[in-house]
């Protein structure tokens, strides 16, 4: 018996189908390399060199000299030519601004649609080797665009020419003053279209910066509202066409501005498609050179119809392919916390911010948030690292600061060292200031009154801060004794204070030395080991509390170690009087207490030195001290007679030593044997 063997509809659907798809991914494909967007305008292909304004434009002459604009933006105010985006999206920053405010009153301001995204997008075009820039905010009107666009050539005055050579106040940012003409260190040609609302028509401005700009109607893609700038590149600056020179450059200078912005961006795809027709019948050519099929059939010599097949064979076949696509990217997705109040920002996004903005993986120590308001607005979060950098203490006067400057969420410098004394210089954060002037030079910058303001405020916030996380660390003060606190404190892990101390301790007592407008203050952050704490860092408000009632003076003794300093005989007199001394086991520390000589109004006593004085004696002591001294006069001059005179000043009796005969102290005024030790290894 034999049965012939049909294709069914299905199958030949399917095939069919196949082909559909085939055809329209090769008609649909994006051409390699072209950024393909409606969003923009697309213009023929023109040389630069060769780019002329618009057809019947309307041209007028920049009144001051190009080559002195540009002297003073090369020279006064950038140092390097990446500034002109972070200009030009600041730029387009306050324009949204503008309209978003304009929408308060009147929300149709913001029309319907695309136009209603506050937004700023940045497109390339390799081939026509321009840049674009886009936003949707205000918008300028044609008499808009001649006076916003001619500010800086326009006025023209030697007087306003040498404000800005001196780098004054120039704040024109939402005019396109100084910002905007920062895009000639780059570009050839520029072209500025714009649609602002109560202008029916679109414009667009045109410019070499040759001294000469013209205005005409345009009548390319419709923006909707806001501006489009398209820079025709130099060729030293093609730089600037590649997508990762502009996300670095967005990152860098504009991650914190409040609207987002956006690239147009290619990136490689993975995608499942049907496999053609011809590819499944080379794979099938081998078992199926016809469509009839004899089958033997003992039991039915009737025609059969095989359709009913496995389903994986009735299913399209398909392969994956790589492809590139184009597709709007988000560059900057760190919101601008600080924008917030303190109470609207838990400890998560604190966290997430610091790692972001530290480029670290560990959470901070501490963290403080604040606005301060009056003659000097800003906003600022400052961070404590968990760890010191290895090389903290290396380079420390030309260390940089670790905060990062923004005016008005625009990003001025991370290495601006007026913002914190040195000392602080480990701090990390952000500070943004509404007050300080956007476009003026690093150098001028530093001279501004309002600087000082800033500088003073953070400082206190800056100690405040680690006031707090010192009070935080402090034992449970409802412990039934002090025994019973200490012994807590000793069973619990290291404190966050204790961490701080160990990494940034160092740099307290550098500015007890540096800053006298905040010794007082720093005094209370000192910690140390003394002879009743040997483990556990004690304040010098601690040690005062527990000062033995008529004592007038703080002891303390320097050396290498603790363990040197526990054998040591000046310690003798002390200990069998219950005196807490105060160890001194950092080479800093007694240049420390060269600045710092009393602390709530305690004097400061080196167990070393002569003229010691415990504080205790009573006028019958005294008398038999004078007695003793009469009576061993002769046999201390004899000594004093007999020792190298260039090195012994004096040899008196003491009252300081226990089980020690006799020990050497130095002069009051002198070097104690650890600071010479300390001098001759630095020599």
């Amino acid at each position: 018996a034999h049965a012939r063997v049909t294709r069914t509809p299905k199958m030949r659907r399917n095939t069919i189908l196949s082909l559909f798809l085939g055809l329209l991914l090769v008609a649909g494909a994006a051409v390699p390399g072209k950024a393909q967007d409606d969003d923009f305008a697309d213009p023929p292909v023109v040389s630069h060199k060769d780019k002329q304004f618009a057809a019947g434009a309307e041209t007028h002459e920049f009144q001051a000299e190009v080559s002195r604009l540009m002297d003073i933006i090369i020279n006064s105010l950038y140092s390097n030519k990446d500034i002109f985006l972070r200009e030009l999206i600041s730029n387009g920053s306050d324009s949204l601004d503008k309209i978003r405010f304009l929408s308060l009153t009147d929300p149709k301001a913001l029309g319907e649609g695309d136009a209603e995204k506050l937004e700023i997008r940045i497109k390339v075009d390799k081939e026509r080797g321009v840049l674009s820039i886009r936003d949707r905010g205000v918008g300028m009107t044609k008499e808009d665009l001649k006076e916003n666009l001619g500010t800086i050539a326009k006025s023209g005055t030697s007087a306003f020419l040498e404000q800005m050579q001196k780098g004054g106040d120039v704040n024109l940012i939402g005019q396109f003053g100084v910002g905007f003409y920062s895009v000639y260190l780059v570009a050839d040609f520029v072209e500025v279209r714009s649609k602002h609302n109560d202008d029916p028509k679109q414009w667009i401005w045109e410019s070499k910066a040759d001294g000469a700009f013209a205005i005409s109607e345009d009548t390319g893609e419709p923006l909707d509202r806001g501006c489009e700038i398209n820079i025709y590149l130099k060729e030293e600056a093609q730089e600037y066409l590649e997508e990762d020179k502009l996300k670095e450059l967005v990152g860098k200078y504009s991650e914190f501005i409040n609207f987002p912005i956006y690239i147009y961006a290619s990136k490689e795809v993975e995608e499942e498609v049907p496999v053609e027709e011809d590819e499944t019948d080379t794979a099938s050519d081998d078992d199926e050179d016809d469509d009839d099929v004899d089958i033997s059939d003992d039991d039915d010599d009737d025609d059969v119809d095989i359709s009913d097949e496995d389903e994986e064979d009735d299913e399209p076949k398909t392969k994956t392919i790589t492809k590139t696509v184009w597709d709007w990217e988000l560059l900057n997705d760190s919101k601008a916390i600080w924008l917030r109040s303190a109470n609207e920002v838990d400890a998560a996004e604190y966290e997430k911010f610091y790692k972001a903005l530290a480029k670290e993986d560990k959470a901070p120590l501490s963290y403080t948030h604040f606005k301060a308001e009056g003659d000097v607005e800003f906003k600022a979060i400052l961070f404590i690292p968990e760890a010191a950098p290895s090389d903290m203490f290396d380079n420390y006067y030309s260390k940089a600061s670790a905060l990062k400057l923004y005016v008005r969420r625009v990003f001025i410098s991370d290495e601006f060292d007026e913002l914190l004394p040195k000392y602080l210089s480990f701090i990390k954060g952000i500070v943004d200031s509404d007050t300080l002037p956007l476009n003026v030079s690093r150098e001028t910058l530093q001279q501004h009154t309002s600087l000082k303001t800033i500088k003073k405020k953070l400082v206190r916030k800056a100690l405040d801060m680690i006031r707090k996380l010192a009070e935080e660390s402090e034992p449970d003060e409802d412990a039934e004794d002090a025994e019973d606190a200490a012994a807590a404190a000793d069973d619990e892990e290291e404190t966050k204070y204790e961490k701080f101390w160990k990494s940034f301790g160092k740099a307290i007592k550098l500015g007890i030395i540096e800053d006298a407008s905040n010794r007082t203050r720093l005094a209370k952050l000192l910690r140390f080991y003394t002879s009743k704490s040997p483990t556990k860092l004690v304040s010098l408000e601690q040690y005062v509390e527990r000062m033995k009632e008529g004592q007038k003076t703080i002891y303390y003794l320097a050396g290498e170690s603790r363990e040197q300093l526990e054998k040591s005989p000046f310690l003798e007199r002390l200990l069998a009087k219950d005196l807490e001394v105060i160890y001194f086991t950092d080479p800093i520390d007694e240049y420390t207490m060269q600045n710092l000589t009393e602390f709530d109004e305690f004097k400061f006593s080196n167990a070393s030195k002569e003229d010691l004085k415990f504080g205790d004696a009573d006028d019958a002591e005294k008398k038999r001290n004078k007695a003793l001294r009469e009576d061993f006069k002769t046999f201390t001059k004899w000594w004093k007679d007999a020792l190298p005179s260039d090195d012994v000043e004096a040899v008196k009796l003491s009252n300081r030593l226990v089980t020690t005969p006799c020990s050497v102290v130095t002069s009051k005024y002198g070097w104690s044997a650890n600071m010479g030790r300390i001098m001759k290894a630095q020599a």
